[in-house]
């Protein structure tokens, strides 16, 4: 007998075949057979009516991270088929951990993973999660960041010989006490300090294991074929896997341009033996911490030392000229860009407004605006920005070697801000359809 069997199902494997219609059944938590089966076969019977049935999603890209120690039912990944996930992405992972930049540490992983730590290496939180139980299978990268952390805190320099082998000790350390690959994040520091050079030694620490390079790469606007480019380079003097993450062209001006000629120059280095593969979700939105408008050399000492320069008159001047000269250069107008997420009671009602709004109600300016915020907030305060194509989404997600992440997170049904784009928090303009593509599988079996 078996255990559940699930008829009239429209079933969708995943291997690239063609759907077809057939029974399921399950023994012992397992697919024990597909075809045309007798419900007086097995326990329980679940009609499908002709509904598509497929294996759980593997979601290569998210930051669930610590989060799932707090929401061990993880309903906002199990809910939407996803059944393994792929966390520690964009260079920031809860380890590895250096005790003398315990402080540090918890502020960077922050935005992603409130939970404090209580694990000292690898090893011992992914032990935590095991015991602790989630609904997930759960894999981890090594960020990049959290590893240049450990290794010299938020100093934007070169690593002297000592601290270059420091993080190749970390890195090592994450991979063999269960890491799948290194991950980064270009555009946070202190992963943003870096030089290709630092991530091609440690990538190189990586590939001894067999383990792979991901990347949130360094530009995704105007000079986003130099960050392919960057990318690719390291994969190739690595001799690693390389896996671009979530690939978008942010710049207007580079729409319906750039996009063709970052997925032609991927299938040429693949062509030419390299395996490289392409992460995206398929939102026109991208989301992030408002840090980000906050220029580099401000972030230089961690988030407690950028608050001290919002605070003090000299550098937030200097900030705000900053961060208004980046707007009129790369931003399509702050009514695009929207506050998602705060930590008090008293600023929740910034919450799904953009910018402009919030700026309105304070009496401010957004430049303005955004420094009280992220001061109101101790840096904490999540962004979802409306600078993506429709067309540019549907083009990278018709390529072969592009696959699905949702770059959002673990929380429970009743999180008041899940870390991942919420479209109930926006307005109907917002809301579109994408053109349906015409490859729904592509060849080398990724969905």
């Amino acid at each position: 007998m078996f255990d559940l069997l699930i008829k009239n199902a429209k079933v969708v494997d995943g291997t690239s075949a063609p759907w077809y219609y057939a029974d399921v059944a399950v023994k012992d938590g397992k697919i024990a057979k597909i075809g045309r089966i007798a419900e007086s076969e097995a326990t329980k019977v679940v009609d499908a009516k002709r509904n598509v049935l497929a294996p759980g999603f593997v979601d290569i890209h998210s930051h669930s991270d610590a989060e799932v120690l707090k929401y061990k039912l993880n309903e906002s990944r199990i809910l939407q088929g996803i059944t393994t996930e792929l966390g520690g992405d964009c260079g920031i992972s809860p380890m590895p951990v250096n005790p003398e930049k315990m402080e540090l540490l918890e502020k960077y992983i922050e935005f992603v993973s409130d939970v404090k730590i209580g694990w000292s290496n690898t090893k011992e939180f992914l032990d935590k999660i095991e015991k602790s139980g989630t609904s997930v299978n759960f894999a981890m990268a090594a960020g990049h960041g959290t590893i240049r952390l450990a290794a010299m805190g938020f100093e934007d320099r070169e690593p002297t010989a000592s601290e270059l082998e420091l993080m190749r000790k970390f890195t090592a350390e994450c991979m063999e006490q269960g890491c799948y690959g290194l991950s980064s994040g270009l555009i946070y520091p202190p992963g943003s300090y870096a030089k290709n050079e630092e991530i091609i030694e440690l990538a190189k620490v990586v590939s001894q294991y067999g383990g792979f390079y991901e990347s949130h790469m360094r530009w995704e606007g105007s000079r986003v074929i130099e960050s392919v480019e960057e990318t690719i380079d390291v994969g190739v003097k690595a001799n690693l896997p390389v896996q671009i993450a979530h690939h978008k062209v942010t710049d207007r001006n580079s729409w319906n341009c750039k996009s063709h000629a970052t997925t032609a120059l991927i299938a040429k280095s693949r062509g030419m033996g390299l395996d490289v593969t392409v992460d995206q979700y398929p939102y026109t939105a991208t989301a992030t911490t408002l840090t980000t408008k906050v220029p580099e050399w401000a972030h230089e000492g961690g988030l407690p030392k950028m608050l001290e320069r919002l605070k003090d008159p000299t550098s937030r001047e200097k900030i705000e000229a900053s961060i208004r000269s980046d707007a009129a250069k790369n931003m399509r107008g702050w009514a695009n860009l929207y506050v998602s997420s705060v930590r008090s009671e008293k600023n929740a009602w910034v919450m799904g407004k953009n910018i402009e709004e919030i700026a309105k109600e304070l009496g401010k300016d957004p430049v303005d605006t955004v420094i009280h915020l992220l001061i109101e907030e101790e840096g904490v305060v999540s962004q979802i920005s409306f600078c993506i194509s429709e067309e540019d989404v549907a083009y990278i997600m018709q390529q072969p070697f592009v696959m699905i992440g949702s770059d959002g997170g673990a929380c429970s049904l009743n999180v008041k801000a899940p870390p991942s784009p919420q479209l109930r928090y926006f307005p109907k303009s917002h809301l579109k359809v994408l053109p349906r593509p015409k490859t729904l599988f592509s060849g080398n079996g990724h969905q």
